[in-house]
């Protein structure tokens, strides 16, 4: 049985925002660091589709590859810090620290 990989549709201007949020990055710098306006940023952050050049600019300010951006996904994200944050303790430097203060 083949199976079709389904294309992750949400426009590239969520992703952007989502990725720049994750990151603690403000749409004010992101403009500076484009040389272009905070409404500019907005304006790209709302369209489904963006310009090549324009999506390198912002992907490197990002620090993030283009194809990261287009291939970005919410349940990547949770179950990327899912798996990072697992508190199991399976881990060989975890560390079991018990501070009581008398």
């Amino acid at each position: 049985m083949e199976t079709l990989t389904k294309p992750n549709k949400m426009h590239i201007g969520r992703k952007i925002s989502r990725i720049r949020e994750i990151k603690g990055i403000k749409q004010d710098f992101l403009a500076m660091e484009m040389s272009v306006s905070q409404q500019t940023i907005s304006k790209i952050e709302q369209s489904e589709e963006v310009e090549d050049s324009t999506l390198e600019k912002i992907a490197t300010v990002l620090g993030v590859t283009v194809e990261g951006i287009k291939n970005f996904s919410e349940e990547g994200i949770v179950n990327y810090f899912n798996t990072f944050n697992d508190s199991s303790g399976s881990s060989a430097f975890t560390s079991n620290y018990n501070c009581t203060f008398n």
